[in-house]
């Protein structure tokens, strides 16, 4: 994939500190997180961070690695997951990320896998 959007929500990156703070969970359990895709980061100002839209009441947002999983099949690497995620979908109507947490995931998923 090639181009780059601008992510139109708003959010908070958090380094891995603050995610092992966030969610209580040790560093090695929030690598693995990562390593499973159940979350998803990448390095902004030399650290790497995870947008903290990803997490709802201290939690990875259930719908998001799946959704991920179908994005990166599409040959999305993971600045481009994260910026699709973050930028309004003309057809989806608002930003991904924001169908996700309003348990819009079918449609979601059904949309990325249009990217293919």
């Amino acid at each position: 994939m090639t181009g780059e959007t601008t992510p139109t929500v708003p959010t908070e990156w958090l380094a891995l500190p603050e995610v092992v703070a966030l969610t209580g969970e040790s560093l090695g359990r929030v690598r693995r997180l990562l390593d499973e895709r159940h979350l998803v980061g990448s390095r902004r100002d030399g650290a790497f961070k995870v947008p903290s839209v990803f997490f709802v009441d201290g939690e990875p947002l259930g719908s998001l690695r799946g959704t991920v999983i179908v994005l990166q099949d599409a040959g999305f690497g993971d600045d481009e997951v994260i910026d699709w995620l973050l930028a309004a979908d003309d057809s989806i109507g608002i930003a991904p990320i924001e169908a996700l947490r309003q348990g819009r995931k079918s449609e979601v998923r059904r949309v990325a896998q249009t990217l293919a």
